[in-house]
């Protein structure tokens, strides 16, 4: 490796496993000073370091990207940079090919769920516009008709990441697209159908709930929510199958 560096320089630098996003912050007298982007600062000399442990910081990762499919570094310290990156500019979902990643779906932001975003994300495919938990369930909700195949969204995470915020929230897309499909004297039917769903949750989860270290209120079992889609586009039924951890 050619243990040259310039100050300002974006780097990798690996420590106890992982890979830091880090900047050069001087270089002078064969000494290299790493600032990272997390508070830590490390020194070394610079005829020490290599190619394991320092790497150049690629573009893609300097900049940030919707899809990490598209980052040139592949690690895990990438990944986790990208989330860092868009969350701090308030993009909290990110893409990973159809993959959606969530950070803090509960934050209150503007305009990010309210009906023009619905009707915007029901007019587009998925990755054509910015990511979003909304173009996830139209892809669902128009595969339907273009695959005439059952469809399933995964939902995943750790205690308290946002899975039951993230279900009301595709609910609530499916609920709209299916009133669109209806007459207007019909439309109370299917939200009552997406009420009876949401009403049902917190019921279920008083059966499983025990405290854990990351959520005061945490459920012990997993839940599957099927809707039952007529082939005019709207929603007729559905139920919530729960299975016990």
């Amino acid at each position: 490796m050619d243990n040259f560096f310039t100050e300002g320089d974006r780097v990798w630098l690996r420590e106890d496993e992982q890979f830091l996003p880090s900047t050069v912050s001087s270089c002078s007298g064969g000494v290299v000073v790493f600032a990272t982007d997390y508070g830590q600062v490390y020194t070394y000399k610079q005829n020490t370091l290599t190619r394991q442990k320092v790497q150049p910081m690629h573009r893609s990762s300097i900049r940030g990207v919707e899809d990490m499919a598209s980052l040139e570094d592949l690690h895990e310290g990438a990944i986790m940079h990208n989330l860092y990156l868009r969350y701090k500019q308030k993009y909290i979902y990110t893409y990973i090919g159809s993959i959606l990643a969530a950070v803090n779906p509960y934050q209150p932001l503007p305009g990010l769920y309210d009906r023009p975003a619905v009707e915007m994300y029901s007019q587009h495919h998925l990755g054509e516009i910015s990511p979003h938990i909304f173009a996830i369930a139209n892809e669902c909700y128009r595969s339907l008709w273009k695959r005439l195949q059952n469809q399933c969204v995964l939902i995943s995470g750790e205690s308290g990441a946002g899975k039951t915020e993230s279900t009301k929230l595709i609910l609530k897309f499916l609920s709209a697209m299916s009133q669109h499909s209806l007459e207007v004297s019909s439309r109370d039917k299917t939200s009552h159908v997406e009420e009876a769903l949401l009403e049902s949750s917190p019921i279920m989860e008083a059966f499983g709930n025990a405290k854990t270290v990351y959520n005061n209120n945490s459920s012990r079992f997993g839940k599957f929510v099927q809707l039952h889609v007529s082939q005019k586009g709207n929603i007729q039924g559905g139920k919530i199958v729960d299975c016990i951890l």
